[in-house]
């Protein structure tokens, strides 16, 4: 595919979901304002990376700390770095001053090894396990508490809210209740006004749903396939 072929293909593709953030914040008499996209590129390359940047997508996501650098190598324009994976507590020493935010907290040990490895305070969202899926990391919404609470003793761990994966089923009334039980967590938290976690803000969506997300209180919705797409496509 040509490089000019494929900015045509991302543009098409951002307006189309910006129109239905757009379209499922009014559904819920809110702004498309309050929700940042993130742009998943880790099955995509650097150039493809790059060209999401040119049309405007501000934020990028990688899952894979090796993907991230890659792509960092060759990346010279400004972005917001978003880690959302599953982050191994070793690797945290390479990841730290790399990313601007982090949505997969899901352990002390890990809150610990940021804490000693940052220079500053990092964003961070608690990964949360709503649906209790064996497959997803995170911690239970009745963890939430205690876990918050033994926070306080890293300084360099700010935490901005919560993070959590619905699971892959059409069925929108499971998706629904899984991102409304973590908007019940994060409110619950966020009445504590807690200095070192205001958490105030909803990680969730993605490309299949994250207008049910929105539609939930969701700030920040994770795009991959629908936006960026997948490296089968650059071979095209």
């Amino acid at each position: 595919m040509k490089s000019s072929d494929i900015v045509n293909q991302l543009e098409q593709r951002l307006a189309t979901i910006q129109q239905q953030i757009k379209d499922a914040c009014e559904k819920v008499h809110r702004s498309s304002e309050e929700v940042a996209l993130i742009a998943v590129t880790k099955q995509v390359s650097a150039a493809r990376a790059q060209a999401l940047l040119d049309i405007g997508v501000k934020d990028l996501g990688e899952n894979r700390l090796e993907g991230l650098l890659e792509k960092q190598d060759v990346i010279k324009d400004t972005a917001n770095w978003h880690f959302i994976g599953n982050l191994q507590t070793r690797k945290v020493k390479e990841l730290i001053g790399r990313i601007d935010c982090l949505h997969s907290l899901d352990r002390l040990s890990l809150a610990k090894e940021v804490n000693k490895r940052a220079a500053k305070p990092l964003d961070c969202f608690v990964q949360v396990n709503v649906s209790g899926e064996e497959s997803k990391s995170g911690i239970t919404p009745q963890e939430a508490d205690a876990f918050f609470e033994q926070l306080a003793a890293y300084e360099n761990v700010h935490v901005v809210g919560l993070m959590t994966m619905a699971p892959n089923t059409e069925d929108e009334s499971i998706i629904r209740h899984v991102f409304r039980s973590l908007r019940e967590v994060r409110d619950q938290i966020s009445a504590k006004n807690l200095s070192y976690a205001p958490c105030t803000q909803l990680s969730m969506g993605m490309s299949n749903d994250f207008e049910i997300a929105i539609e939930e209180g969701a700030t920040h919705i994770r795009i991959g396939t629908a936006l960026a797409g997948t490296e089968r496509e650059e071979t095209e």
